[in-house]
């Protein structure tokens, strides 16, 4: 590992990170290693990493402890984290940070569009207004759907299990992301058009091959 320091012990922005002998590891490798120290060095962190707030890595731990592989910790960080795992294993996972964790509500619901991967993605920030230690937390849990390139939305692959039955507020954000993006969630008990005309027969808006048409 570089040696190069700033003026406050830290490492520069020139630091290279670790290395064994003259080969530098890889993202997974590396990722490991700054993880054992309790540092935070996700690829979207800060340019000097930073470490790890205990008390959200302890709820992450809890997830990470009961799910296993089946759930990724993407970041730790100062009132937030994000965990993503299988749209199969959304519920279960939903369920226990629900009844376990005491996040309580979702405070939104965001879809992205990743047409080169033929994915997308559902992410769902979630909440407390019971538990005061979690006033300040986000928690966003994410999974990816199938992406088709030619979209029926409700008669394709691009669905998942709607938690509706988990966070109730989720029922009006997922209406938004089935007409926005093309993706049907499943159990959800009125998955119609919520600001588009029910008529609507171009391609989900918020997808990026979308154009608006004249322009």
């Amino acid at each position: 590992m570089s040696s190069a320091n700033d003026k406050d012990g830290e490492p520069s922005e020139t630091s290279t990170g670790p290395s064994e002998g003259t080969r530098p590891l890889s993202k997974e490798e590396a990722r490991k290693f700054y993880e054992e120290k309790g540092i935070d060095f996700s690829p979207d962190a800060p340019v000097k990493p930073r470490p790890i707030p205990q008390f959200e890595k302890s709820i992450s731990d809890k997830i990470a402890s009961k799910f296993g592989s089946k759930v990724t910790v993407d970041y730790v960080r100062a009132n937030r984290m994000r965990i993503s795992t299988k749209k199969e294993d959304i519920l279960d996972v939903a369920h226990f940070i629900r009844d376990e964790l005491g996040y309580d509500h979702a405070e939104s619901v965001s879809g992205v569009d990743y047409p080169d991967s033929k994915e997308i993605e559902i992410v769902y920030h979630l909440g407390s207004y019971t538990d005061e230690k979690l006033a300040q937390q986000v928690l966003a849990l994410a999974t990816r759907v199938p992406r088709e390139e030619i979209p029926n939305p409700g008669k394709d692959r691009s669905r998942m299990t709607s938690l509706r039955e988990v966070f109730y507020s989720v029922e009006f954000h997922e209406r938004e992301c089935f007409e926005m993006f093309g993706v049907y969630f499943e159990g959800h008990p009125d998955n119609r058009r919520l600001l588009l005309p029910e008529d609507w027969a171009d391609i989900p808006p918020f997808r990026k091959d979308f154009k608006i048409k004249g322009r």
